[in-house]
């Protein structure tokens, strides 16, 4: 006999007052395919996405971890990622293939596969983006009839002035030269995520739906399986139930409070909080499915950002710490591991955060976090780290994995030993979205920054 099919999108309609009115049904059997794991049109169950960027890199001594495979142990620099260490697949000793150096500019091509564009500008380094970024590749495929395609935020606002173009500016690019600037402002932020949001009374409308939707309640009930009929008939139980509490029961989805955080360009500008603020919002758009697809550019490329918050007042990050070449008395470390603690703050907001149908945000989104180099002091582009957080609903491993893609004798040298290709992490991320994707980034010439070759190593494949 074959089974009876039911679109996701189905909701019980009826008259009440005169309106118009429908309740959406609970995740039934007859909405899935048959192995339970996708809708039953072929629609996969919704994913989100996260690009996270933080600049002037890493020091690979404390960053890099020891051991490899599935028995890594987190290294002092990615401590803060303990709670949700299973969720982390991190990327190490893979080579940036940009072919156009000009210092930190190169780095940004781990982000999209394509090499960056130099020209002559006002800057002492100029340079735009050679392509689309993974984020808008993603969009493409996850974004739906979400009201939001992405939305693209920034925490640190101490821009280098010795670098112009879009390559630093904008993390996020639709094409060539063609970026999605991040707004820096929480309370922008807001708006443009639930600015539009309506608020209606609804109880009104709600009381009595039981009887409003009757006739259509019976004839799905009579189509259904006995296990659909089941939970259909659970899920209408509370309905009775709801009719009593209707009054104060909240929306759905209740937007958050508009925050009064504004990220004034001070100079000892709130991260933290700012970073608090712009990681909250980002979980109440997921929550209510506003947008699927985020990107943070939480501190710049080159930032001359003052982390005070560490008690380094006196001391650039960029100049001081990351250009040491000697961890900067462990400053340098200090400052990465305060990243670590941020990108962590928001995965594990998302781990936190229960859905309906039993998993958490985290295990239906994947954050793609890199910087623009990976030792700081040589802006090398060699092992330049990729840090995968959430596995996308089961593509990529979980518990996660330490891919090294080749051994180095001396982390702290200015070019330490690389191989591969970061485009191969890539592709393998994008292909958690769109499986028929066979290739991201420049193809062309000899020894093109993109890949037809994705790796595998950290995808759940099985």
């Amino acid at each position: 006999m074959k089974k009876f099919r039911l679109n996701r999108r189905t909701v019980l309609r009826g008259m009440l007052g005169g309106s118009a009115v429908a309740v959406g049904l609970p995740l039934l059997e007859a909405m899935l395919d048959d192995n339970g794991e996708a809708l039953a049109n072929g629609d996969s169950l919704p994913c989100r996405f996260v690009s996270w960027f933080w600049g002037n890199g890493v020091y690979l001594p404390t960053f890099e971890p020891a051991a490899v495979g599935d028995t890594w142990e987190l290294s002092e620099s990615l401590q803060p990622f303990g709670p949700i260490k299973d969720y982390v697949n991190l990327c190490t000793g893979l080579q940036n293939r940009c072919r156009n150096i000009i210092t930190h500019h190169e780095g940004m091509c781990a982000f999209s596969g394509f090499d960056i564009q130099p020209f002559s500008g006002p800057a002492a380094f100029n340079s735009h983006m050679g392509g689309p970024t993974i984020d808008q590749l993603v969009a493409d495929v996850i974004a739906g009839n979400t009201p939001v395609r992405s939305i693209h935020v920034g925490v640190d606002r101490k821009i280098s002035q010795a670098d112009g173009g879009t390559t630093m500016a904008a993390i996020s690019h639709r094409g060539e030269n063609d970026p999605e600037f991040p707004e820096h402002d929480p309370t922008k932020v807001w708006q443009q995520l639930f600015g539009s949001f309506t608020q209606t009374n609804e109880g009104p409308l709600r009381l009595g739906i039981v009887s409003a939707v009757k006739e259509d309640i019976n004839r799905l009930q009579s189509r259904v399986g006995a296990a659909d009929k089941a939970a259909l008939d659970k899920h209408l139980e509370g309905l009775s139930e709801l009719e009593k509490k209707i009054n104060t029961m909240p929306p759905a989805c209740e937007p958050p409070a508009a925050p009064t955080e504004t990220n004034p360009d001070v100079p000892n500008q709130m991260l933290t909080e700012v970073g608090d603020v712009m990681d909250r919002l980002v979980l109440e758009a997921f929550k209510c499915d506003v947008t699927r697809v985020v990107t943070n550019l939480f501190h710049y490329g080159a930032s001359h950002f003052h982390f005070h918050m560490l008690g380094q007042q006196s001391f650039e990050h960029h100049n001081d710490n990351s250009h040491a070449g000697n961890n900067a008395n462990g400053r340098y470390t200090a400052v990465v591991s305060y990243i670590m603690e941020r990108l962590a703050n928001l995965a594990i907001l998302l781990q936190q955060e229960t859905l309906p149908n039993g998993e958490n945000l985290l295990d239906s989104t994947i954050i793609y976090a890199s910087s623009d180099c990976s030792n700081g002091w040589s802006h090398t582009i060699n092992r330049q780290p990729i840090i995968l957080i959430g596995h996308g609903r089961e593509a990529l491993r979980y518990p996660g994995i330490h891919y090294q893609a080749t051994a180095a004798g001396n982390l702290g040298s200015d070019y330490p030993t690389a191989a591969g290709n970061t485009s191969d992490a890539l592709l393998a991320v994008l292909q958690c979205y769109d499986p028929q994707a066979t290739q991201i980034g420049d193809l062309g010439g000899n020894n093109p920054p993109g890949s037809t070759t994705p790796l595998n190593a950290i995808r759940n494949l099985g």
